[in-house]
Formats: structure tokens, C-alpha cells, sequence
């Protein structure tokens, strides 16, 4: 059985109702609401069909429809219209990301903010993946016989700086040794190549204070490095379930807020996506905890590099259009802000 345009409109609008009203719908209702040119038997017959090819299903307590995650599909795929944006949603966008032009994490932070504010769902940002990011500079600066400060500066301007507790003897000169010979070792490395490299390997050496010191320190260097790797995820809104009537369930409740709750999975989920505009419905989600949620992922770029993510997720009941316009804009004002940032910070 194919799709004919009529059953495409049909099953338009029955999912832009059930959108808006969390109510299933039947053809009476289809009938009353949109100029189908059709009557509420042929409507019915034409959900039966529907319900047959797998794009509607049937709630036992109502007589009413509601789509599947393939109508979702279809409809994100197919029939979503584009959807512009008010020009109070833009100003709001563009003055709160603004605002913090000079606090990378913090506008990461109020994208976060924006984006649930506006869509009223839960909503994440974030920072970049690092696996590009490399080495410039190591510095070991003494501060007192028993404490070093391991400093760590990456071509893109990271710097962490770290006190470590030194349990053997060392002189200020046997630092900048060793530091110089880290700084020779890794610069232009990734970050990721210089943790998977023999690290201790290459700094033995057959002065014994030289290499009790690199023992020392050397720990806390992979440690550091792996530090600076990590992303940060930013989530807002997590309240906001609670006035969707998919979550009136308190175990269902539950079960969305657990699954947010391990945080390191649910970023390693979203450095696994691809990038660009990406959405996933219901069972396309590989993790089963999230078969009655809906997730949408647009990535945003610093300086044309490193790459982050921002998006939403909720129930499949979504406003996929608006939603989807509402990200893409958002993603072209971070893009903005952090190529003028870029442009700023060169020309000084």
C-alpha cells in the first residue's frame, strides 16, 4: 500500500494536532479542524489504513489515534515545514550570546539556557571535543621544597596549571631541565597522542635526581593531560518535564531524569553522534532507556576546529520544526560569536 497525498495530509495534520494537544486524535476531530474536503468516514477509513502501514497507533482507552515513531520520521524527513523564528526569539538569542563574548564556557552555559527557555524541553550545550588539540608549552615553576605548579598551555590557548606535592629533592634548575625536555618532546603533538606515547619511556635517564623528579612528576603530567581533554556539559531545564502530560507518570518521570543523571554516558552518547543537525526518534536511539524520547543534536564550531554540540531532548511528541529552526539559529550565533572572538584576539 502506498502513501497517496491524501493520506500524506491526513496524517499531516493528525500529528501536527496530537503536537499541540497531547490528545489522541480521531477523524471527527480531523474533520472539524482541517479543510481535508473530505468526510469523517472516508477520514476514518484513511486512519485505518494509516494504522495498518505502521505510521498511527491506537491507545486502548481512546478511540483516537496517535503517530509512531515512523509518522515522526516521515514527517521530520518529509513534510516538517520551515519555520522562521520571531524577531524577539532572535533578539533574545543574539543579546544573551553577546553578552558573553569573552567567557567561552559561560556563553556555552546560556546556549544552554536559551535553548530551553525558548523550546520549554530539557536542553544541553557542549564544550568541544579536544581530540585536535595540541601541545605548546610546559613550565614547572617551584613554589615551595615540597610543591611544584605543573603549567600546561595548548595552541589554542588552554592553560591548566596544577600544584603537585614532589617527595624527592630537586633544584629549580633540574625543573626547567625537565621542562624544557617535555616542552621539546610533545610540542605540536595532540593531546591524545602524547597520553598514548611511552611517556616514562622517553624521560629515563642515567642522572638519578633527574629521573626520581620525572617520576614524580610525570604521573600528574597524563593525569593533567587527560583533564584537558574532557568536555563539559551544560543542562538546563531538567524541571520542565514535569508540565509535559507524557510525565505525569512519576516512574516515567523517574526514568528520564535517571538517564540524564549519568552524565558521562550521556556525553559520551553525544560525542558519538555526528555532526550537523541530528535527529533521532523513539527506537532509533540506541539506548533503551530512551525508546519514548526524542533527541536533536546541532553542532557549532570554534574558529572552524573544535567541534561542541548543542540540543534538546524530550518526548517524541515534539515540535520538530521549530525546534530544528530554533537550533540552527542558534548555531550560526555561536559560530558568529566565536569567529569574531577569534578575529578579535589575532588582531591584537
Amino acid at each position: 500500500m502506498e502513501l497517496s497525498e491524501r493520506k500524506l495530509k491526513i496524517l499531516q495534520a493528525i500529528i501536527s494536532d496530537y503536537v499541540r494537544s497531547a490528545e489522541p486524535v480521531g477523524s471527527r476531530t480531523l474533520s472539524r479542524k482541517f479543510d481535508l474536503g473530505i468526510s469523517p468516514a472516508t477520514i476514518r477509513n484513511e486512519m485505518s489504513d494509516l494504522e495498518e502501514m505502521g505510521y498511527l497507533t491506537h491507545p486502548h482507552t481512546s478511540a483516537g489515534r496517535v503517530p509512531s515513531d515512523k509518522a515522526y520520521r516521515l514527517y521530520v524527513n518529509s513534510l516538517m515545514p520551515k519555520q522562521e523564528l520571531t524577531p524577539q526569539e532572535k533578539r533574545t538569542i543574539a543579546d544573551r550570546l553577546q553578552a558573553d563574548i569573552n567567557e567561552f564556557d559561560r556563553t556555552i552555559q546560556h546556549a544552554a539556557q536559551i535553548l530551553s527557555e525558548i523550546t520549554n524541553l530539557t536542553s544541553f550545550a557542549m564544550t568541544p571535543t579536544k581530540t585536535e588539540e595540541t601541545l605548546k608549552f610546559v613550565n614547572l615553576l617551584p613554589v615551595d621544597k615540597n610543591t611544584v605548579v605543573l603549567m600546561i598551555v595548548s595552541d589554542s590557548g588552554e592553560i591548566s596549571n596544577t600544584a603537585m606535592r614532589i617527595k624527592v629533592p630537586y633544584t629549580e634548575e633540574n625543573l626547567q631541565l625537565l621542562a624544557k625536555s617535555m616542552t621539546y618532546t610533545y610540542r605540536g603533538k595532540k593531546l591524545t597522542d602524547v597520553l598514548k606515547s611511552r611517556i616514562q619511556k622517553n624521560f629515563e635517564t642515567d642522572i638519578e635526581a633527574m629521573s626520581r623528579l620525572a617520576d614524580n612528576i610525570l604521573p600528574d603530567f597524563m593525569k593533567t593531560l587527560e583533564e584537558m581533554l574532557n568536555v563539559q556539559l551544560y543542562m538546563d531545564g531538567l524541571t520542565n518535564i514535569f508540565d509535559l502530560p507524557e510525565y505525569s507518570d512519576i516512574d516515567k518521570a523517574r526514568k528520564f531524569l535517571a538517564l540524564l543523571d549519568k552524565k558521562e554516558d550521556f556525553t559520551k552518547k553525544l560525542i558519538e553522534r555526528d555532526d550537523g543537525m541530528i535527529v533521532t526518534i523513539g527506537g532509533e536511539n540506541a539506548d533503551d532507556m530512551m525508546n519514548d524520547c526524542s533527541l536533536i543534536t546541532a553542532t557549532y564550531c570554534v574558529d572552524g576546529k573544535m567541534v561542541g554540540k548543542i540540543g534538546v531532548i524530550g518526548p517524541t511528541r515534539m515540535r520538530y520544526g521549530e525546534i530544528t529552526s530554533i537550533m540552527e539559529y542558534l548555531t550560526e550565533n555561536l559560530n558568529n560569536t566565536f569567529k569574531l572572538e577569534s578575529g578579535e584576539k589575532d588582531s591584537e
